[in-house]
């Protein structure tokens, strides 16, 4: 893909702000131009703007009110977003309290800023549609882009019509399949370890890990922007927990320093961090960890599918799957369904398998999604350069977001942020980006640290150059509208 030969980079911003010169709209500004937020109209005539000339006066007196009273609330909403975790502080007798006040998603749904629980008529991969709008899909995990690949549904629908829908047991006891093993092994053998255990999902999987390994005289020492599930494992478990800074090896090292000899030691670290899109320094990990007799842990959840030889995983790329002790993985991103598993040695496994709660006490992965988790692991193992073909697409689009002059962090990978900074900017831009037809992911605080909110968007393998050049020219052209470049 070349996307300066289509006259795609900063160099040529021509094309870029002036991406269709065909299409005629009208912006109707619904507050002042700092905030840039419009409603855009489209004209099925240019003549229709003779035919509405009469009703400028009107509009426009509706307009000002209209302004003021978004104004307003935009501020409104800019201060419960700063403050909303204050509701948890609420003494009442009455627990249902703190839900009556939270009013700030009422508020951002009035003015159609409210980027969460979005209800989607059809998402075809690279493509997804809303209220009959056709948006490019730059909010998406689908990276393979498998979810929609014929070999997989084939044998989804194969799958049921054999087996049903559902397993209706726990793996403890009745719910326990042949291909769940089987998936078990293939999965094992991907990722280079002695077995593998499969969970209902990934936030499961690594409640279950954590809140087995952890015990009352351990420590687990994590990366301080761990996934949630990763946070919430770790508050079942009975083990003492603290953050190193992200991906700081010193003060990893200080942190493992000062902690006793005596006791066991677990590193816990996202392979490809979800929001950012970096990727974890192993290499220097497992080497300060082998210093202190500390094990790793490594959740690949993003990972797989994106790094390695056929998109085995961060340790792979690193070539280092013997030295990371635990792999963690999902099904949900690049195998196309839903689920999670965990890899590692075959007695670490065994303990996992008899004290992870969370697997124990929930029903079994269901026989259609155990198929196409299956399906997609074959078709990247016949396919191996799917990953490398997925870097490179990721990689040009970063290099054009760059160019625009947008700060897109430190990512490696086919996630790229876009960061703003602060919360309501980020979700202006989100909705100039919406209504443009680019759908993206909206991150403040807490799935980020404050400071560092942002649109996450992602690069998907199918793609195509048409869809990551539309979604440039308007991420273009709205940054440039609201200041960003």
């Amino acid at each position: 893909m070349n996307l300066r030969k289509r006259g795609l980079s900063v160099a040529n911003k021509k094309t870029y702000e002036n991406p269709d010169a065909n299409e005629c709209t009208r912006a109707e500004e619904m507050v002042d131009g700092k905030t840039g937020i419009s409603e855009n109209k489209k004209l099925e005539n240019p003549k229709d703007e003779e035919k509405n000339s009469a009703h400028n006066v009107v509009e426009s007196e509706e307009i000002e009110e209209q302004d003021f009273n978004s104004g307003k609330i935009i501020g409104d909403i800019a201060n419960e977003i700063k403050g909303r975790f204050g509701v948890f502080r609420i003494k009442s007798p009455d627990i249902f309290e703190k839900c009556r006040r939270f009013r700030v998603v009422e508020k951002a749904k009035e003015l159609r800023l409210y980027p969460y629980f979005i209800e989607f008529e059809r998402n075809e991969g690279p493509v997804a549609y809303i209220n009959g709008q056709k948006k490019i899909m730059l909010g998406s995990n689908n990276y393979l882009g498998l979810t929609h690949h014929p070999k997989v549904k084939e044998e989804v629908m194969k799958t049921v019509r054999e087996y049903g829908t559902s397993a209706t047991g726990s793996r403890f006891l009745n719910g326990t399949l042949k291909m769940h093993i089987e998936l078990e092994e293939e999965l094992a053998e991907f990722v280079g370890k002695e077995k593998a255990l499969v969970f209902s999902t990934g936030y499961q999987t690594n409640l279950g890990i954590l809140s087995a390994l952890s015990g009352p005289n351990d420590y687990i020492i994590c990366d301080s922007k761990c996934h949630a599930s990763i946070i919430d494992g770790l508050e079942l478990g009975a083990g003492k927990k603290i953050n190193f800074r992200h991906n700081d090896i010193k003060s990893l090292y200080d942190v493992l320093s000062s902690l006793p000899s005596d006791r066991g030691k677990l590193i816990v670290v996202d392979g490809v961090y979800s929001m950012d899109g970096d990727i974890a320094p192993l290499p220097e990990i497992v080497e300060v960890a082998r210093k202190f007799s500390a094990r790793v842990f490594v959740d690949d959840a993003h990972g797989l599918g994106v790094l390695g030889y056929g998109g085995r995983g961060t340790a792979n790329h690193f070539s280092i799957e013997g030295e990371v002790d635990l792999i963690m993985g999902t099904f949900s991103k690049s195998f196309a369904s839903i689920g999670g598993f965990v890899a590692g040695e075959k007695y670490v496994i065994d303990f996992i398998q008899h004290f992870g709660r969370s697997m124990i006490f929930s029903a079994a992965l269901p026989p259609h999604c155990v198929a196409a988790v299956r399906a997609s692991l074959k078709i990247m193992k016949d396919n191996p350069n799917m990953a490398e073909e997925l870097r490179k697409k990721g990689e040009a689009y970063r290099n054009e977001l760059k160019r625009m002059g947008l700060n897109t962090g430190k990512s490696q990978t086919p996630i790229v942020p876009i960061i703003v900074g602060d919360d309501l900017p980020t979700i202006i831009l989100w909705k100039r980006l919406f209504d443009e037809g680019i759908y993206t992911n909206c991150v403040i605080p807490p799935a980020v640290p404050q400071g560092e909110s942002m649109l996450r968007t992602s690069i998907m393998l199918t793609h195509e150059d048409d869809h990551i050049e539309f979604a440039l020219e308007k991420i273009y052209k709205v940054a440039k509208e609201i200041g960003l470049t």
